[in-house]
């Protein structure tokens, strides 16, 4: 696993070991970069089942300006502060241990984000839920990407007055959500 371009490119990441985290595939991560290249400079990223850090540290290093990593994981979190120091981007990240529905609690009202990264343990209708809270949580910019991995069952459903995009990478699906600009 690695950081596939920009200032931290090929940098080689660390993952827990073990089942309890699921990484990105390279085929899936260049697929959803492709979708959204063009869309990442200056944008705050929130990603809020970290493992790795891979998808908000990939963000930076393409442009974003800032990113928050959440994990429930000590262990984890561990991994994504050492990932950002070996990109040498950790001046532009905030690691949070924290389950994501009191991270969002906390956060309504007083952060914004741009991009949003949802990588939940895979199980049906989980990202609904995350996406509900979302929604309702006045963490969203104006014109917000949302990128969804899931398999065949969690594909979520679509939000109304956003727009979605289904992307298929062998078993991983991924919907990439936008939410509108305001007028």
């Amino acid at each position: 696993m690695r950081i596939i371009t920009g200032t931290a490119r090929g940098t080689k990441l660390k993952t827990l070991e073990g089942k309890d985290t699921r990484p990105t595939t390279e085929i899936c991560k260049e697929g959803v970069f492709s979708a959204i290249q063009f869309e990442l400079h200056d944008r705050t990223v929130l990603d809020l089942f970290g493992g790795s850090g891979q998808m908000a540290l990939e963000a930076l290093s393409r442009g974003a300006e800032k990113a928050v990593i959440i994990d429930s994981s000590r262990a984890a979190c561990e991994i994504i502060k050492e990932n950002a120091i070996k990109t040498k981007l950790m001046k532009q990240c905030r690691v949070v241990t924290s389950d994501w529905k009191e991270y969002l609690r906390g956060a309504s009202g007083r952060e914004k984000f741009g991009l949003v990264f949802l990588d939940p343990p895979y199980q049906e209708g989980v990202l609904d839920e995350i996406l509900h809270r979302l929604q309702y949580s006045d963490v969203l910019s104006s014109g917000a990407i949302i990128v969804c991995e899931s398999d065949k069952d969690g594909i979520p459903t679509p939000i109304d007055g956003w727009s979605n995009k289904l992307y298929r990478y062998g078993k991983t699906y991924v919907t990439i959500m936008r939410v509108p600009e305001e007028a």
